[in-house]
């Protein structure tokens, strides 16, 4: 390869919250410890971003800064690229961050005491986004079979019908369980909120991070018609989430100055921007290399899983760099889980309950890290598992 996914970077002193969250949990850690579970990569950044942001600083001033007409059609060139969508540059609206603007789109679209729509187990912040408006929660928990999570589409035609149900948050790849939807299940979803008058807002930030063999599709691509936001972001795909940059596409005027009206004048930073229009100019090559050791991380989890801890199930992984382990068999509760993992394999992940009580006796694994550090980490866990 090209690029190093090698190199680990010791982030205990630089205030990353989940080094620092691990510590806190055990304070007598081990050395060497890494932890996997908040979803942002222990890779070093691609290096024409660091080199490009150098670059702007030697010719740029950091005052108030907004996006320009080339960074508007870059976010386009991508889009049509890497996914087949048409969009325009008015259908951008810049936020500092996905969950910042589900925020926003709750506020600007729904009432106190409205029902939101989520697919369960979801992304935590899902359902703060929801509550912190004060409106409903409504789950339609996923239908988790042989492995295998699907929509349970009968449910869904039922909590769209109901008088209170004004919005389904789409997550999709979806955060944790990893599937990649298919264009039918995507145009299903559209046509049951579309005769219902239920507003989709898509969470499509993983959407680059695709496995072999899968395709992403943007659902605003199959119904365009439809009024359907979605919300992008280089941050998953480039390791970038702490330059707060996020696309939000919202083709339909009215919505765009509806949420536009909730957002403020806020927007992402100077060199955010600038980060984003160079990972989609000119580090395409270190994304795909990022994929493949995605993947190959993937297969080694699962091979030695399955060779020496069968009673742990790996649910496949379509999309993100997130895999999701099914440990009920372990016959522990979430506590005792929790427990095991922490103290004696020294294992800091995403515990399932956090995404709802669907993942309650499951695991979220970040893959993005160095194989060692994977392998390393899956021999603590049998050893914890076997002891």
């Amino acid at each position: 390869m090209k690029y190093d996914f090698e190199t680990l970077i010791d982030r205990s002193q630089h205030g990353s919250g989940k080094w620092n969250g691990m510590k806190e949990k055990k304070p007598d850690l081990s050395p060497g410890i890494v932890p996997f579970s908040v979803a942002d990569m222990e890779f070093k950044n691609a290096p024409e971003i660091g080199e490009g942001l150098k670059a702007y600083m030697d010719t740029h001033i950091l005052g108030y800064t907004g996006p320009t007409e080339e960074y508007l059609g870059t976010v386009c060139a991508w889009m049509e690229k890497r996914h087949g969508w048409h969009i325009e540059p008015e259908w951008i609206c810049g936020t500092r961050g996905v969950v910042e603007a589900l925020m926003f789109a709750v506020r600007a679209f729904c009432q106190p005491g409205d029902g939101v729509i989520i697919f369960t187990p979801v992304y935590y912040p899902f359902y703060m986004a929801i509550e912190n408006h004060s409106c409903q929660t409504v789950r339609c928990p996923l239908v988790y079979e042989g492995g295998v999570y699907s929509i349970d589409f009968g449910l869904l035609e039922k909590l769209a019908a109901e008088e209170n149900s004004k919005m389904l948050i789409l997550c999709s790849p979806h955060n944790p369980v990893g599937r990649v939807w298919t264009e039918e299940e995507l145009r299903r979803i559209t046509e049951i909120c579309r005769k219902n008058h239920v507003r989709i807002v898509s969470d499509e930030i993983h959407f680059d991070i695709i496995m072999p063999g899968h395709k992403h599709t943007v659902i605003a691509a199959v119904a365009p018609e439809d009024e359907i936001i979605v919300c992008t972001a280089p941050s998953k795909t480039f390791n970038l989430a702490a330059m707060q940059t996020s696309n939000i596409i919202i083709p339909n005027e009215a919505d765009r100055e509806a949420f536009r009206k909730v957002a403020g004048h806020g927007g992402p930073p100077a060199l955010g921007l600038e980060a984003c229009r160079i990972a989609y100019t000119q580090c395409e090559a270190w994304m795909e290399e990022m994929i493949e050791t995605i993947h190959q991380n993937y297969r080694l989890a699962v091979d030695f899983i399955r060779e020496n801890l069968p009673e742990i199930k790996p649910v496949e992984l379509q999309g993100t760099y997130l895999l999701w382990l099914d440990c009920t068999a372990l016959g522990k509760t979430k506590e005792e889980l929790e427990e095991m993992m922490v103290q004696k394999a020294e294992l800091f992940l995403d515990e399932g309950y956090m995404f709802g009580e669907e993942g309650a006796g499951f695991e979220r694994v970040n893959l993005a890290v160095p194989r060692r550090v994977l392998e390393e980490a899956l021999e603590r866990l049998e050893k914890a598992v076997r002891g």
